[in-house]
């Protein structure tokens, strides 16, 4: 045991004072970091149990001040085994959790630059530590405090190194979704300016033979013009939203184009090509892989570079800067980081800032125009220009997180492994005999065929062959329907089908043709008009006056009974028996007119139609389209349903009673097929009476009257 512990040992019954515990404190501390040993201080720390752990703690970070004023004078070595015990202390819970960072601040305050430097080292070895729970809520502003006092007296062209290593080390230790670190609502440093040019007064033609004179080895003519219209473009990179003004776009688009026309006339030489051209001399045609550079080769590279936090704006410089690769490609980045601007979506960026389709076009040619000039950049330009690129694709996702509000990054968690992931997996259910399932299903009068589907299926109805049987399983169209589908006249799939339904549905398929040779689409149009026919109702043309002639007889001559009866008339390739009589016919004279739909049929008939309405236009032959403007443009179904009738019978010749009753019927609407039939009575009737004053008396003296039409 130490003597500075034991001397704390000595007053651990008794209560001291603050300025008591510190000297105890600092004794024990310089033995401990002599040791490099913490529990030196726990063990001072615990002996004290007369008081309390506020009045112990102050005490021993005041120890800790003290002995870091002591020892500024000491190498970094030293002051930084001072913070790393204070870490420990803070674990410890013995001193503030503050103290740690309260030292390094201490410390940069009372340090020369060059020092801190050096010191600054010990704070980035530490960043995970400061990443901790016990140090991150508490001391976090006073990192960054610390930091900004750093970057206050610093000079960002002097000291550009530090600077970036400061601002590396804030991006490393707070979070990605810490607000103070990000630019959430994208505005520019507007505050760096890039100083250029001489003023009007002073410029003279002097200034552009000076300006040729440097540029007297490459080929490109330098001159005024070219240096103002040069550095004129770094106030665009400086405020990109210049572009979208008329005007400024002008002036950049014109400048732009004299600067890659620039830099595409003069291009550089690369240093590789002197051994490229030893190896052609030697008869081998190498060709250098930018993907497959050697570790050697970029190293060479990245010790070459150098970097400028800002641009020398001398106009004697001008041809020495277009010589210069790092320059150029800087200049040409630049160009790509404004590009992208302009083109992706800003969450805050103004809602009247839009690029006309020339600007884009412009945007993306000169995009291209660029790519290229960085790959003819030597050295590893192809290598440089995919780089590039690759950087603006990872900025574009930092953009879009930017936009969707830069939610908080975490880290997946690992499942946790409990007492239920421990246990055992359930034990499976052992599966029943098959020989079990089929003796049950069989004492069901069922099936099981071992998948749960196919047996569902396969017991879908006691009797699997009635059930195929059944009404919903028949898929044959009407044979009167499949007729009136539109379709090609030649067509013969069309005409196999209809052959097969007429053989199978009516007895006019064994109908022989009268003439061998028609074709199957007349045969097929002729039996369509047959069934028609058939089923029209059945008239008797005939009528007595048997009052009118007191009781006369009919005459019972044939020639009479010929002129009273109208005979069936055989259709055109239809041959029809002649021996049996025909008395009576469910054909329409040819001199009789059909009967036409008007309005008011349709006003009649519409209500019994109802919602269906649309069946019968896509019947008629409207299209999907029109039927839609129907329904759009009248309130109720009935209404639509007259407005579409009434353009039907105004378009269509054949808009007869009788063949809007066959439709009507071939879509299941009894109801209004008879309206429409009972509306086809009434005006045969109305018809029949319009013609009763006409009725006149057979040339012969027959006793039978014939109507006129």
């Amino acid at each position: 045991m130490s003597t500075a512990v034991e001397g704390a040992s000595k007053d651990a019954g008794k209560l001291l004072n603050y300025f008591a515990l510190q000297t105890s404190f600092e004794k024990t501390l310089e033995q401990a970091i002599a040791d490099k040993n913490v529990e030196l201080l726990v063990q001072a720390y615990k002996s004290f149990a007369s008081n309390s752990d506020n009045d112990k703690r102050l005490p021993m970070d005041h120890a800790f001040r003290v002995l870091l004023m002591k020892r500024l004078e000491d190498d970094v070595q030293s002051i930084g085994d001072l913070v790393r015990l204070s870490v420990e202390a803070t674990r410890a819970e013995i001193v503030s959790n503050t103290n740690p960072v309260v030292l390094l601040v201490d410390t940069f305050e009372l340090v020369t630059l060059d020092k801190c430097q050096e010191i600054f080292c010990i704070v980035e070895e530490l960043v995970e530590v400061w990443k901790e729970d016990i140090f991150f809520a508490s001391c976090k502003n006073n990192i960054l405090r610390m930091c900004n006092d750093l970057l206050r007296r610093l000079s960002r062209t002097q000291n550009t190194v530090f600077c970036g290593r400061i601002l590396l080390f804030l991006s490393k230790f707070f979070p990605f979704s810490e607000r103070s670190g990000l630019n959430i609502v994208s505005e520019f440093n507007l505050d760096n300016y890039t100083e250029y040019g001489l003023d009007s007064k002073d410029h003279d033609d002097n200034d552009n033979k000076e300006l040729e004179d440097t540029a007297e080895d490459i080929p490109l003519k330098i001159d005024y013009d070219l240096y103002c219209k040069f550095w004129s473009l770094q106030e665009f990179f400086r405020n990109p939203n210049q572009c979208y003004s008329k005007a400024q776009w002008k002036m950049f688009q014109m400048h732009t184009e004299n600067i890659l026309q620039s830099f595409a006339s003069f291009k550089l030489e690369d240093l590789r090509q002197s051994t490229n051209d030893t190896a052609s001399e030697s008869g081998q045609a190498m060709e250098i892989d930018d993907e497959a550079v050697d570790s050697t080769a970029v190293s060479t590279v990245n010790k070459a570079n150098h970097f400028f936090a800002k641009f020398l704006t001398n106009p004697k410089l001008l041809a020495l800067q277009l010589s210069d690769s790092n320059f150029r490609r800087a200049i040409l980045v630049q160009f790509l980081i404004l590009f992208q601007y302009l083109q992706v979506t800003v969450k805050f960026k103004n809602d009247s800032y839009t690029l006309t389709t020339d600007q884009t076009d412009f945007i993306k040619d000169t995009e291209t125009r660029v790519y290229k000039l960085l790959e003819e950049t030597p050295p590893y330009g192809r290598r440089f220009a995919r780089t590039v690129s690759h950087m603006l694709q990872r900025e574009e996702m930092w953009n879009n997180w930017k936009n969707e509000g830069c939610k908080e990054f975490k880290k997946p968690e690992e499942p946790s492994t409990g007492d239920e992931d421990l246990k055992p997996p359930p034990a499976k259910r052992p599966r029943r005999p098959l020989g079990d399932s089929l003796r049950d299903a069989a004492r069901q009068g069922k099936f099981f065929l071992g998948n749960e589907n196919l047996t569902r299926l396969w017991n879908y109805s006691p009797d699997n062959l009635q059930a195929c049987k059944s009404e919903q399983r028949n898929f044959l169209p009407l044979l009167e329907t499949y007729l009136e589908t539109p379709h090609d006249k030649t067509d013969p799939a069309f005409e196999w089908r209809a052959l097969r339904l007429l053989a199978r549905q009516t007895p006019h398929f064994f109908t022989s043709l009268s003439l061998p040779s028609n074709k199957i689409s007349d045969y097929l149009e002729q039996v369509r008009k047959r069934l028609v026919r058939d089923k029209e109702p059945k008239t008797v043309t005939t009528a007595s006056n048997s009052d009118q002639n007191n009781g006369l007889a009919t005459n019972p001559h044939p020639e009479s009974e010929q002129d009273a009866t109208v005979a069936l008339e055989p259709e055109q390739g239809l041959e029809v028996e002649d021996t049996e009589p025909v008395e009576e016919t469910d054909e329409a004279p040819s001199h009789e007119k059909p009967l036409m739909v008007t309005r008011e049929h349709i006003e009649e008939v519409a209500p019994l139609i109802g919602e269906p309405w649309m069946k019968v236009g896509k019947k008629i032959g409207f299209k999907n389209d029109e039927l839609l403007y129907f329904q759009m443009e009248h309130p109720t179904a009935t209404i639509a349903c007259v407005q579409m009738l009434t353009n039907w019978i105004s378009e269509d010749d054949d808009a007869t009673l009788d063949n809007w009753a066959y439709m009507l019927e071939g879509l299941e609407m009894n109801t209004a097929a008879e309206a429409v039939k009972a509306i086809i009575e009434r005006e045969k009737k109305s018809s029949g009476s319009a013609t009763e004053p006409n009725l006149v008396d057979s040339s012969d003296g027959n006793d039978v009257e014939v109507l006129s039409d």
